[in-house]
């Protein structure tokens, strides 16, 4: 017999219930003090990964921030007292590292955001934010998600992303109103 979608929301649901309930509270911190001091920000990921980040960016543009999404033609040079963050979320992300070293050779600084801290990727960033879910480089352990592949981390980042807004919002004294005047008038 097949699942309800009740019964496997009810069980994705109770597992980022525990996703965020193993992220410890200052677990933003270095991120958003990185984003906080940034001139310019770009981001980058692949996949849904990618869809994930370029959500973040389009609420980093809210804010007010200087952001960019990697592989934009309105992509800026990236130097001293900028900031790339990246997405790899199993540790290991060629293109992203590949970024990364043009970043830092020209002073930038590199964020991660992953769930394998101990992955290529992470260890050649200067700030490191853990989302402890499955990726595609766990899904096949012995406890695996109801969710397929990646998804869990995808979407937990998703999630983790809006948290982190919030937090800026406070941080930089904007409200939902003053959000609200950057969002685009040409749907």
């Amino acid at each position: 017999m097949q699942a309800s979608i009740a019964s496997l929301g009810a069980s994705a649901l109770d597992e980022l219930h525990q996703v965020f309930r193993a992220i410890p509270d200052e677990a933003a911190d270095n991120l958003i003090n990185a984003i906080l001091e940034a001139n310019k920000i770009a981001v980058y990921g692949c996949g849904r990964e990618g869809l994930a980040i370029k959500g973040f960016a389009m609420r980093l543009f809210h804010l007010g921030l200087h952001v960019s999404v990697l592989g934009d033609m309105t992509t800026p040079h990236l130097g001293n007292g900028d900031l790339l963050i990246v997405t790899a979320g199993t540790g290991h992300l060629n293109s992203g590292e590949a970024f990364m070293r043009v970043a830092k050779e020209d002073g930038a600084k590199t964020a991660v955001i992953t769930s394998q801290p101990n992955g290529t990727t992470p260890m050649q960033a200067d700030c490191v934010t853990v989302i402890p879910a499955q990726t595609m480089a766990n899904d096949q352990s012995v406890s695996v998600s109801v969710l397929p592949m990646g998804s869990l981390f995808e979407i937990a980042q998703t999630i983790f992303f809006e948290f982190v807004i919030l937090k800026l919002r406070d941080r930089l004294s904007e409200t939902a109103e003053t959000m609200r005047g950057r969002h685009t008038n040409l749907e």
